[in-house]
């Protein structure tokens, strides 16, 4: 498996099959809205096994005082592998992210995993404003 932080080496419609595959969530999006995306997140994070995507991640952020992590997914056929922990280790020690005062994560789902590696449950953070697009 190799890890990149290349988005010239990501393209939407290989991201998009990643989320059909593996992020209930992000089912369905738009490849335009993808590409977007990828550009105005800083870092991004890719994994790739046999040049096939089968994991990406990425963040937002000040570079100083706040980062949040979005859509940390993995292949449901490569889970267990390590992917999602080597995933965000790489996200959360990159030059842009490693001196960040706080970092979210927004998920409700596997939180477990994500206790692992450091993160805890902050139940002061829950307001949000929702649009339909």
């Amino acid at each position: 498996m190799t890890l990149s932080t290349r988005k010239e080496d990501l393209l939407a419609i290989e991201i998009q099959d990643l989320f059909d595959a593996g992020a209930f969530w992000a089912q369905g999006r738009r490849i335009e809205d993808i590409e977007l995306m990828i550009q105005m997140s800083n870092p991004v994070v890719s994994a790739r096994i046999d040049n096939r995507l089968v994991g990406f991640t990425r963040a937002t952020g000040d570079g100083v005082y706040r980062a949040v992590i979005w859509d940390v997914v993995v292949d449901p056929a490569c889970q267990g592998q390590g992917i999602g922990r080597q995933l965000v280790e790489a996200l959360i020690s990159h030059p842009l992210m490693c001196a960040v005062e706080r970092v979210y994560l927004m998920t409700t789902f596997q939180q477990g995993f994500y206790e692992k590696l450091g993160f805890v449950k902050n139940a002061s953070t829950t307001m949000v404003l929702t649009r339909n697009t």
